[in-house]
């Protein structure tokens, strides 16, 4: 009798090729000689795409939909994922993501502006610092150093191409997530020190989504403008938003 071919998990196949698209076009890039200038800006921003998908899987992990049912498979995934997206600790993230949708747009919530840092600058610079507390500070700026000259002296890699497809697409990644994964559909939220206006105009969750096609709302972060759908399903998987809100609109 022959026996079925079974398939891995969607969530799997799509963190691999993300992973596997990461360490190519990586790898491709750093080997460049020379720089044409027409084609450095596409290829930076292809690579802060890439680099953001890293995260996403993460992300996926944290709420266990990259191997659905195998919570050991899913941290393992996703402390890989942020290894190299940017020397992240996996049990942080996971932690204030968590309290993130315990607390969402409120005093208890880590992504949250407070209602001091509203400012979208003071807002991300505050974002950054819950999840790089000092010792990851440390961590990120010695590891990150290690790397590079790791690959400047030992591969001889061009510092132009370090900068260019490996620092600048984790700083811009980091932008992308937070506008467009925290700024965008949390900005609305209303304090939790004034009551009377959260009982009349607060949203459930807090969080608004973007009016985006599936085609910009993919490019722009993965979905993740589809915000009130993930917090109103936290356990469907990043490409799966999308449906859900075109069920919830008919």
């Amino acid at each position: 009798m022959q026996s079925k071919l079974t398939l891995p998990p969607t969530g799997l196949m799509v963190a691999s090729a993300i992973v596997a698209i990461w360490f190519g076009s990586l790898g491709w890039l750093l080997s460049i000689e020379q720089l044409t200038p027409w084609w450095i800006v596409p290829a930076v921003l292809g690579r802060t795409f890439i680099q953001t998908g890293l995260f996403v899987v993460a992300h996926d992990a944290i709420h266990g939909s990259v191997v659905p049912n195998d919570v050991r498979s899913n941290h393992t995934i996703g402390k890989l994922a942020l290894m190299l997206y940017a020397l992240l600790p996996y049990q942080l993230l996971a932690t204030n993501h968590w309290q993130h949708h315990r607390q969402p747009g409120q005093a208890g919530d880590p992504d949250f502006h407070d209602g001091i840092h509203d400012n979208v600058v003071l807002w991300y610079l505050k974002f950054m610092k819950g999840y790089l507390d000092r010792r990851q500070r440390i961590v990120l700026f010695f590891g990150m150093k290690a790397i590079f000259f790791t690959l400047y002296l030992g591969f001889h890699v061009a510092v132009p191409n370090l900068f260019l497809f490996w620092v600048f697409p984790i700083v811009l990644s980091s932008l992308q997530l937070f506008i467009f994964g925290t700024y965008l559909p949390h900005r609305g939220a209303v304090r939790e020190t004034d009551p009377q206006i959260r009982s009349t105009h607060r949203s459930t969750h807090n969080a608004t989504s973007s009016n985006y096609s599936t085609f910009w709302s993919f490019l722009t972060c993965y979905h993740f403008g589809y915000h009130w759908e993930h917090h109103e399903y936290p356990l469907l998987a990043w490409y799966e938003l999308p449906s859900a809100r075109q069920a919830i609109e008919k």
